[in-house]
C-alpha cells in the first residue's frame, strides 16, 4: 500500500512541476523585454508633496505665525490673521483663533476660533509678510 502511494505520488509531482515552469514560460513571453523595471517607474514620477496642517505651516513662521495671514489652498479670498495658537504638548496639534479676511478687507472685527487647523491644505499668503521697520540707526550703519 504504501509503495502505491509513493508511485502515485511522482505522477503528480511531475504535474505540478510542469504547470509552474509553463506559468513562467508564459510570464516571460508576456512581459516586453525592453520595458523598465517596476521599481524605475516608479522612480521616474514625481512624488506628490504631502499638504501641511497650519501648525506645520506657522512652526517656521516668527512667533508661531501670530500676525500672518494663512488660508486653505482651495479658499478663494478667504483668510485669517492669526491672533492666538493654543498648542498641545505633542506640537503638531492645537486650536487657533484669528480674524477672518475676504477679499482684502476684514470681515469682523472680533478673532474666532478656527475649524480644521489640524487638517491639511494650509498655505501662508506672502503678502502679509510682516515689513521690518528701519531705523535711521541702522540706515547710518549701512551707508557708513
Amino acid at each position: 500500500m504504501a509503495a502505491a502511494l509513493v508511485n502515485h505520488r511522482a505522477p503528480v509531482t511531475r504535474a505540478i512541476g510542469f504547470l509552474l515552469r509553463s506559468f513562467d514560460a508564459i510570464r516571460s513571453f508576456s512581459a516586453a523585454p525592453d520595458a523598465p523595471s517596476s521599481t524605475a517607474q516608479v522612480a521616474e514620477k514625481p512624488k506628490r508633496k504631502k499638504k501641511k496642517t497650519l501648525f506645520e505651516v506657522a512652526q517656521f513662521l516668527p512667533n508661531w505665525g501670530i500676525g500672518y495671514k494663512m488660508a486653505k489652498t482651495h479658499w478663494r479670498d478667504v483668510s485669517y490673521e492669526i491672533t492666538k495658537i493654543n498648542l498641545y504638548k505633542d506640537g503638531r496639534h492645537g486650536k487657533a483663533w484669528g480674524i477672518r479676511y475676504k477679499a482684502g478687507l476684514p470681515a469682523s472685527d472680533a478673532p474666532i476660533k478656527l475649524s480644521g487647523v489640524n487638517k491639511r491644505g494650509w498655505k501662508y499668503i506672502l503678502e502679509s509678510k510682516k515689513k521690518i521697520k528701519s531705523t535711521p540707526k541702522a540706515e547710518e550703519q549701512i551707508s557708513v
